[in-house]
């Protein structure tokens, strides 16, 4: 495998203050006061409990306030319509906010995630994906296998001029709405209204 180049510049964009902007304005302002958010990954918002931010190495309730019905309804309106795997999104954005739900199928849960597009990323394993074979991405979760597969497809797209198409089961590799999020560059994007779906649309397409 090539030495990858340590001197690369990585460059991210993640349009937080379009995610700060759905959540409950006590909540935004806690999230400011407390600074840090460049490296902020996901805020939770349980019902009857305090929301929370969590950074790479540590988590800090915002408020003292426990989080009530009507907050989680105000983020749940603000973003993109969730689908049957319970997830949503905001249009032209990565974030991505997760319900948990009842048994009635109420939301009582939000997990709003920070999505980022890092562009550099791919120059690890760039020798693998040039080279047209396949690749397993394996990882904990937040270590990167989104970001990283979704820089490969932009580096196949854009700077190896492949015919490339995107299965996105949950507009996380190219972002929520139907304009892909510019982080996956000219690849296109196929969306799958159901996850059970992803093998026919990947059938679908490999034979066309």
């Amino acid at each position: 495998m090539a030495t990858p180049n340590l001197q690369t510049e990585f460059v991210s964009t993640d349009n937080l203050d379009l995610l700060l902007n759905v959540l409950p304005p006590d909540v935004r302002n806690a999230l400011h006061a407390a600074g840090e958010l460049e490296t902020l990954i996901e805020i939770v918002l349980d019902l009857g409990r305090r929301p929370e931010a969590r950074y790479p190495n540590r988590a800090h309730y915002l408020t003292e306030s426990l989080v009530s019905r009507e907050e989680i309804q105000y983020v749940a309106s603000r973003v993109g319509r969730f689908t049957r795997d319970n997830r949503a999104g905001i249009e032209r954005t990565l974030h991505r906010i997760s319900a948990i739900r009842n048994r009635l199928g109420e939301i009582v849960g939000l997990t709003c995630r920070v999505g980022r597009a890092i562009f550099g990323t791919v120059d690890i394993v760039r020798d693998y994906v040039e080279s047209g074979r396949s690749l397993l991405l394996m990882g904990r979760p937040g270590v990167g296998k989104t970001t990283l597969l979704r820089e490969a497809a932009r580096v196949l797209a854009d700077d190896l001029e492949k015919r490339v198409v995107v299965v996105d089961t949950s507009n996380e590799i190219a972002g929520d709405g139907d304009v892909p999020h510019p982080g996956i560059g000219r690849a296109r994007r196929m969306q799958v209204p159901e996850p059970d779906h992803q093998h026919a649309a990947v059938g679908r397409r490999s034979s066309a």
